[in-house]
């Protein structure tokens, strides 16, 4: 199964556990195929910047690069521009050009399209009810 993952909840498993957590595990033991472009590996690798810089004691529950090193790599050739927050369009790019089904966020600026042409976004919580055997 093709799906992008938002930040948030890249930023969430590495640093708090849980369901996160649980997905980029399934994405590192290759269960489901996780996208990315390089601006979105940017954002991630930012984000996990200002957040070890932020809370010195807060540590990585496990190595970003051991996720990235599962995640493949495409270049959007189509530009979208519908997300209310534009710096969201990203995923949405990402997602069409990898033709993925999904879109696993926490962004209530994704969440709410959707849907985007094929691409369903969906919360973790509701990507496991629906799609993963727990």
């Amino acid at each position: 199964m093709k799906i992008v993952i938002d930040t948030n909840v890249v930023v969430s498993a590495l640093f708090f556990g849980g369901k996160p957590q649980e997905l980029l595990r399934h994405a590192i033991t290759g269960a489901i195929d996780v996208f990315v472009s390089k601006e979105i590996v940017k954002e991630y690798n930012e984000l996990i910047k200002r957040i070890t810089d932020k809370y010195s004691g807060k540590k990585e529950l496990f190595s970003i690069n051991d996720f990235l090193s599962k995640c493949f790599v495409v270049r959007p050739s189509r530009k979208i521009d519908i997300c209310r927050d534009r710096d969201d369009n990203k995923f949405l790019e990402c997602a069409v050009e990898a033709k993925c089904l999904y879109i696993v966020s926490g962004d209530n600026d994704l969440l709410a399209l959707k849907h985007f042409e094929d691409v369903e976004i969906v919360t973790v919580a509701e990507f496991f009810d629906q799609f993963l055997i727990q």
